[in-house]
């Protein structure tokens, strides 16, 4: 089962200048201290349901590309092309300075990988994130994925960022707190034995790519802004298997500290009375 609809189903059954997004950079933390979170109208969530769209259809698309043998670059070539094809930009290319239209993240690598010439070989794990702007709205997605066969210390970190991102999701509802969503990503990363990395967290999005709230993967629950309908967050776990640490090599690259693999996986998710709507997969038939 491929990835994305691994997570579509975890979904059902339980019902950076060295950002992209770094802490200091959205505010709207739990202390008190925010920036009004903008509430979209639905207009607005439909045009950034249809850039995810596009993400989606990328995803899948460098999903069933990955192999041993294959570059990252590779993928980023292909996602540049496909996003343009489908009448968007790339919503990282030129980003803070970023030079890629992904981010490709080897083994131990932390989001914001540089793609490069090297070939993925066989027992690595890659996450990818994809952004997409068209019309001037934004959609961000993110998932990780075997290459080949890998050890089980890795697939349990894999599912293990799916289960955390479902149980993350399924907390952004009318009426909860923003720390709901961090607290119960933390809980479940902590229960299987993975470790959240502090440093990179998920966002507000659409007509920027970073709006606010800031929103960590840990914490106590029932803090921060209350949740309603209209916001729009994109919510990523990024998890490793060892120390949470991670040492900065430049403005982007970053690596677990005791070199650990780590996982990422994101969704853009609209806030709606019925609940979270994930606008990074397709709609679910009624």
């Amino acid at each position: 089962m491929d990835a994305l609809r691994q997570l579509q189903d975890a979904l059902l059954t339980n019902q950076s200048h060295r950002l992209f997004v770094t802490r200091s950079v959205l505010c709207a933390t739990f202390s008190g201290v925010c920036t009004l979170i903008h509430r979209k109208k639905s207009s607005e969530i439909e045009h950034i349901a249809a850039s995810c769209e596009i993400v989606f259809a990328v995803q899948q698309k460098l999903e069933a590309l990955i192999a041993p043998g294959v570059s990252t670059l590779e993928l980023d070539q292909v996602a540049e092309t496909e996003i343009r094809a489908l009448g968007a930009v790339p919503a990282f290319k030129g980003y803070h300075g970023f030079p890629y239209s992904i981010c490709a993240s080897v083994n131990a690598a932390i989001v914001h990988g540089f793609p490069d010439e090297t070939p993925l070989q066989k027992g690595d794990i890659v996450s990818i994130d994809v952004g997409a702007c068209l019309d001037g709205y934004y959609g961000d997605g993110a998932f990780t994925v075997a290459v080949g066969a890998i050890s089980a210390q890795a697939q349990h970190l894999i599912n293990g960022t799916l289960d955390c991102l479902a149980r993350g999701i399924d907390q952004a509802r009318p009426g909860g707190r923003l720390s709901d969503i961090s607290h119960a990503i933390q809980r479940h990363a902590e229960s299987q034995g993975l470790a959240v990395v502090r440093e990179y967290g998920g966002h507000g999005i659409g007509r920027e790519l970073h709006e606010s709230p800031y929103i960590e993967n840990y914490g106590s629950p029932g803090k921060g802004p209350l949740l309603k309908p209209g916001h729009v967050f994109c919510i990523e776990p990024i998890l490793c298997l060892g120390n949470p640490q991670i040492d900065h090599f430049d403005d982007w690259t970053t690596l677990t500290s005791d070199r650990s693999l780590a996982a990422h996986a994101e969704h853009t998710v609209a806030i709606t009375e019925d609940g979270p709507r994930i606008l990074t997969l397709p709609a679910v038939p009624a």
